[in-house]
């Protein structure tokens, strides 16, 4: 196994294990998910095709789940060296003494898609075997996303539902498996994911009737549908029933890009913690696509849920002040490093010595 370094912008470098580059990338096979939708699998792919979510439990063995759990928790009380917070004294949950973290739970600044826990969550193996079984191909890369650190707060508006599927209408069928790496136990009070139980299957009967809608929600990017109060009638009308996900440190939530989905924040004492992962076969991505990947990651940026690239960058990062977060370099603490395997599922070993 070689090993290498890349210099990022901010100086410093990436540690990482690296395979040969050029290497060629097996597509999805004929077992990708919705190939046969009458294929029964036995395992949670059976959920996931007749419900559009599924649960994957003990994805990342407990142990491991929560030593992540733990290092988030470090991470914003010694955030900037240390802001005030502390994880036993609910009196300290304001932002004044963490990092910016939105009225979803969401931290998106600051090179967080680039932590130790968020490449530690991406590398376990029971989250990569689990998409390679959807996709029915190894040969995967990752999306640089998020993470959730939603703790119960005083000075900060619970989040209002805000149901949507992250796909294009007008690029039906089966697409993309989003997911997240839950890492503290998560029950009824503790917010987290609700989705739409069964409506993938009826998405292009909707978009269909609702292609004309007149009071069609903004987006920024045609990836991505709010449902309007008329629509969220509709799926009621077609028996669609939403439900709040629970889950144990360590399970792996999945859902179909087409399911409705939303999140809640936590309206208990417990705060809510996960990593987002999402996963495509390297094949459907162009040397383009790879080589923007590339780029976002020797830079640290971040991307969306498309494993592509697609988005890369991410949204400015603002104080309630209304002021940039004097505190947001965009680098993480400490230099990324990755595994072999975590080195693929950046897809540059893919890219081509042409492109």
């Amino acid at each position: 196994m070689a090993t290498t370094t890349i210099s990022q912008t901010a100086g410093a470098e990436l540690k990482l294990s690296t395979p040969p580059s050029g290497l060629s990338a097996k597509p999805a096979g004929p077992n990708k998910l919705f190939a046969n939708p009458n294929a029964k699998h036995g395992d949670f792919r059976d959920d996931l095709l007749r419900d559009g979510f599924c649960v994957v439990k003990g994805a990342v063995p407990r142990e491991r789940a929560d030593q992540y759990a733990e290092e988030m928790h470090k991470y914003v009380e010694t955030f900037k060296g240390g802001l005030g917070f502390k994880r036993d004294d609910p009196s300290t949950y304001l932002e004044k003494h963490m990092p910016v973290i939105n009225e979803k739970g969401m931290c998106l600044g600051y090179g967080i898609a680039h932590e130790s826990f968020a490449w530690g969550v991406r590398q376990e193996p029971g989250v990569i075997d689990a998409f390679a079984k959807v996709y029915d191909t190894e040969d995967l890369i990752v999306s640089f996303d998020g993470v959730n650190l939603a703790y119960p707060r005083s000075d900060l508006k619970r989040n209002t539902p805000w149901p949507h599927q992250d796909q294009d209408p007008e690029k039906p069928g089966f697409r993309c498996l989003q997911g997240l790496v839950n890492l503290l136990p998560n029950g009824d009070n503790d917010g987290g994911l609700i989705v739409c139980k069964g409506a993938h299957l009826l998405s292009e009967e909707f978009h269909a009737e609702f292609k004309d809608e007149p009071d069609k929600i903004w987006a920024w990017t045609k990836e991505w549908y709010g449902f309007t109060d008329k629509g969220m009638k509709w799926l009621a009308d077609k028996g669609c029933e939403w439900i709040k996900v629970n889950a144990e440190p360590g399970d792996l939530l999945l859902w179909d890009s087409r399911t409705p989905h939303y999140n809640l924040s936590p309206s208990g004492t417990a705060p809510r913690f996960c990593v987002y992962t999402c996963y495509m076969p390297v094949a459907d991505a162009t040397q383009e696509e790879l080589i923007r990947k590339k780029g976002a990651f020797e830079t640290t940026q971040s991307t969306t849920h498309w494993p592509n690239a697609m988005h890369v960058g991410g949204v400015p990062i603002k104080r309630q002040d209304g002021k940039d977060c004097p505190y947001n370099d965009w680098t993480p603490r400490q230099p990324v490093e990755l595994s072999e395997r975590g080195m693929l599922l950046t897809g540059i070993p893919y890219i081509k010595a042409s492109a």
